[in-house]
């Protein structure tokens, strides 16, 4: 929006919104028209710091893609006696196993699990992921309501403990495969 300051220049004071198409609705158009099937193999392995060589992530949906804005959702898989980094958030997440058999630590306390079970982590715990099995890796869903936690600037999240660096012996060389 133009204004006059006193010299009677013109004063740009904020960016206009005339020639801007912004409202519900276009947002509403916006994803309707994207992609409601999105293809496994096109989810690349997350490049963070927190992929590999033991705890893998791929990134399902967050907003940062364009396609929500309010759930983010990611697959992990550990490998056989892998674990990952001990954490804690503020955003409550269901964890669910898809397949093998781990157990969790909250907040000190254990909670075994295998496929098809479902684990809650409640706001405020710090947890950590273990794969049990020393044969068979673990896949699981994570679906959180992260992205809102900080659109409100609940921003808690630590790291505790990292996952290891080094990979665990005989699966050096692993990588989860598509889904």
């Amino acid at each position: 929006m133009a204004g006059e300051n006193l010299e009677g220049r013109e004063r740009v004071y904020y960016r206009g919104l005339e020639n801007i198409s912004y409202g519900l609705m276009t947002e509403l158009k916006k994803m309707r028209e994207l992609p409601r099937v999105i293809r496994g193999k096109d989810l690349p392995l997350d490049t963070r710091d927190i992929t590999g060589p033991v705890f893998w992530n791929r990134w399902l949906m967050e907003p940062e893609m364009g396609r929500m804005q309010s759930i983010q959702s990611h697959m992990v898989d550990i490998v056989p006696g892998g674990r990952s980094n001990k954490h804690g958030h503020m955003n409550e997440a269901v964890f669910y196993v898809i397949d093998g058999n781990g157990y969790d630590i909250h907040d000190g306390k254990r909670y075994d699990y295998e496929a098809g079970d479902v684990i809650i982590v409640h706001n405020g715990c710090v947890h950590q992921h273990f794969n049990a099995s020393r044969e068979k890796p673990l896949k699981a869903l994570v679906i959180k309501s992260k992205p809102l936690f900080l659109f409100m600037n609940l921003l808690f999240q630590k790291l505790v403990e990292p996952q290891p660096t080094e990979p665990r012996p005989g699966w050096e060389a692993w990588r989860p495969t598509d889904f």
